[in-house]
Formats: structure tokens, sequence, C-alpha cells
């Protein structure tokens, strides 16, 4: 695994302990669904469906890790919850969200961890 590989890891592990924390249960972690892509958490809030999205970035990138989502990505999230609804059976009574947990890496201290819900 390479270093950029290694930091997407750890954040998703920062992600994952924030939603557990927040309450949520993570059902499934970088879920594939061949071509169309991954969702990198897959959990639930009470009977709400969420796919979380994580970007983890260092203190000194150019895009805030929050910014990262475009339409497109949207539009494919939103693909991947389809996808994964339809191969576990069917959709969460209370729906689907879907949530970006941003990670922000700084050079020193602890690192920052933001949970958006509903973005897409």
């Amino acid at each position: 695994m390479n270093a950029r590989g290694a930091m997407g890891k750890y954040g998703e592990s920062l992600a994952a302990r924030r939603l557990t924390e927040a309450g949520l249960t993570v059902l499934e972690r970088n879920w594939r669904c061949g071509r169309t892509g991954e969702i990198d958490i897959v959990a639930r809030d009470g009977d709400v469906l969420v796919v979380c999205e994580v970007k983890t970035r260092r203190a000194n990138a150019f895009e805030h890790p929050m910014a990262a989502v475009t339409p497109e990505k949207a539009a494919r999230l939103r693909q991947l919850a389809e996808n994964w609804i339809h191969s576990h059976g069917g959709a969460p009574p209370g729906g689907v969200r879907i949530d970006l947990v941003g990670v922000l890496l700084p050079h020193r201290g602890a690192a920052v961890v933001e949970h958006a819900q509903g973005v897409a």
C-alpha cells in the first residue's frame, strides 16, 4: 500500500470511529460494486441507511476534504446506494441518506473529523 492509500485507510478508520461515537452502526466498509465504484462506509442511523463518503486530506492540501463531493460524485454515490440496497434485500423503512466525513490531518496534533449529513 502506498502512502496515499495508507492515509485514506487511516481517515476511514477515524471516520468509522466518529460515526460509531455518534450512535450509527457501521455495517460495511469498502463495499465494491463492479465498475460503479466503492462505498467507503455503509452504516445505519436508526432505520435510515447511511452511505458515507470519506475524504482525507493533509492540512496543507489545496482543497478542503468537505469540498470534494462534486455533482458527478454525488450521482455516483446515489447509484452505489441503489446497488447496495438491491444486493441487500431492499430499502430500509427510514430511507437512505448520503453523508460525507472529512478528515483533515494537521502536521501536529489530532486529526479534525467533520461529519456532514445529507450531502447528496
